[in-house]
């Protein structure tokens, strides 16, 4: 038995809390643990088989999580037309899901590339305006640039002759770039590189990152490689298609996109927000701006400019997470929700769930407990200390906090 709640009788937030201590998958119970003044609840919250969502969000990106994750909560902690905000939006899932289920989406991210990505797949044109929009943009151009000798190492000469007049193509177009423009930049910035023909590079990195041009001219020379030519309109095209093949997302309530710090978000009205589901950036275990160079390169973003926190020392973690919820203080109404998914970092050696706990407290939430979803769950298991990736587990951890 799955344990869900009517959407439009929202339960305080003790009763969510007995909506996860009843939850059941697959005669599975949730199991409850008391550490450090935490209260845990473990369980497999979404099976395996429902970790393939709907496929528009099919685009990769370092560090997100499954679309599974947000849907838990917008169907369990909210309704149709409630606002469901993520700060740290990265490719947009909790933003596309929202709208799949007819909420209102709001996102926001330090990197303009997540409203590139996000934007587009919320209300998406026809296959036959992107068809007819690829059929008019004349890849035939030679465009001068001083990268090419680097991008040579990952593109045919033909293909990057035609990715830069693309890119060119879509820079020129500034003000004028409609619904079908962004869709193809977006398509177009999450094929570049990859390691199957569906990409426009030579075998690379898995296409959640882009490896310097130096690291890839090492894997070419490892691989005996040259870079093929791919055809960048069919690509985009095939790509399309795939995203499209589970349909658009239905109508819903107008979006709101920003680009900045997630403690800064006055496009956001007081207490407009109904529900928080975000991950953000985990101490320096990623390197966004590394990884998206060569996406950056294509939109023409200046990646020095964008300024991702990268936190070494946890007390500037904690004193971030703290600045992010005052800021969802001002946003999220009362008896509002945040799902704050912190993962697992540093082998487990670091528990990011408590250094939360610290940084909220004093601030108007109350701190319901961590969610432990576990795929692969046993009763033995130590829930505050599940070892991600051995054993057969893949875990996520949600620090659950209302607003009182």
């Amino acid at each position: 038995m799955i344990e869900t709640l009517p959407v439009d009788n929202i339960p305080p937030a003790q009763g969510f809390t007995d909506v996860l201590r009843r939850f059941t998958l697959d005669g599975m119970p949730t199991v409850e643990v008391e550490e450090a003044g935490l209260h845990y609840f473990v369980n497999a919250f979404w099976t395996a088989g429902q970790r393939r969502g709907h496929s528009i969000h099919e685009i990769s990106y370092r560090a997100c999580f499954k679309s599974q994750l947000p849907a838990f909560f917008i169907d369990r902690l909210t309704g149709p037309g409630d606002r469901v905000f993520d700060p740290f939006s990265g490719r947009g899932t909790t933003a596309v899901q929202a709208a799949l289920m007819g909420r209102a989406p709001a996102a926001n991210d330090v990197n303009p590339l997540s409203a590139m990505l996000c934007a587009p797949r919320l209300d998406p044109p026809s296959i036959g305006a992107i068809d007819a929009r690829l059929t008019e943009i004349d890849l035939s151009k030679a465009v001068a640039d001083p990268a090419e000798a680097d991008l040579l190492a990952f593109y045919h000469p033909d293909t990057l002759r035609r990715i830069s007049a693309l890119r060119a193509w879509l820079l020129n177009r500034g003000d004028k770039l409609d619904a079908a423009d962004a869709w193809i930049r977006m398509v177009a910035i999450n094929r570049l590189t990859g390691h199957s023909p569906g990409f426009f590079s030579v075998y690379t990195m898995p296409p959640n990152q882009a490896v310097s041009a130096v690291s890839q001219r090492k894997i070419n020379g490892a691989r005996g490689q040259v870079p093929p030519p791919r055809d960048v309109k069919a690509i985009i095209l095939k790509k399309t298609r795939s995203l499209l093949s589970d349909g658009a997302p239905p109508p819903h309530p107008p979006a709101i996109l920003l680009t900045g710090p997630a403690d800064r978000t006055p496009n956001l009205a007081d207490a407009s927000v109904d529900l928080i589901v975000t991950s953000p950036p985990f101490l320096d275990v990623v390197d966004y701006e590394g990884d998206n160079w060569l996406r950056c390169w294509f939109a023409g973003i200046d990646p020095a400019s964008v300024r991702i926190d990268k936190h070494r020392d946890i007390a500037a973690w904690e004193a971030f997470v703290r600045r992010s919820f005052g800021e969802f203080a001002r946003v999220v109404r009362p008896g509002g929700f945040v799902a704050f998914e912190v993962g697992e970092v540093r082998g487990g050696k670091v528990l990011l769930e408590r250094h939360v706990s610290a940084a909220i407290e004093g601030l108007p939430f109350d701190l319901l407990g961590v969610m432990v979803n576990q795929q692969a769950f046993t009763k033995t298991a130590n829930c505050w200390g599940v070892n991600n990736n051995r054993g057969g587990t893949n875990t996520n951890r949600i620090v659950l906090a209302v607003r009182h």
